[in-house]
């Protein structure tokens, strides 16, 4: 039980899937929009993240929601969880 209270939240984040290449690693783009600070403006910012994709299932142009986990590799810290529309 104390296992279970101690293990922290993962994060969940919904990304479209940019490149499908790799064996069982797909890269990710995840949007988001920020404000300024001073103008007040939106921004679109990006951030590419690689997936891993034990079955690859997901293709470019797919969107999925995938989680955090331990290190997988050396750039990959990131697991698919589902795909949400194809």
């Amino acid at each position: 039980m104390e296992t279970e209270e101690k293990s922290r939240k993962r994060k969940k984040l919904i990304g479209t899937v940019v490149g499908s290449k790799m064996q069982k690693t797909i890269v990710v783009e995840v949007t988001n929009l920020l404000k300024h600070p001073k103008y007040g403006k939106y921004i679109k910012r990006a951030s590419v993240y690689k997936v891993h994709d034990e079955n690859n299932q997901a293709k470019v142009g797919d969107k999925i929601e995938f989680i955090e986990t331990r290190p997988i590799s050396k750039t990959k810290n990131s697991k698919l969880v589902r795909v949400l529309k194809k």
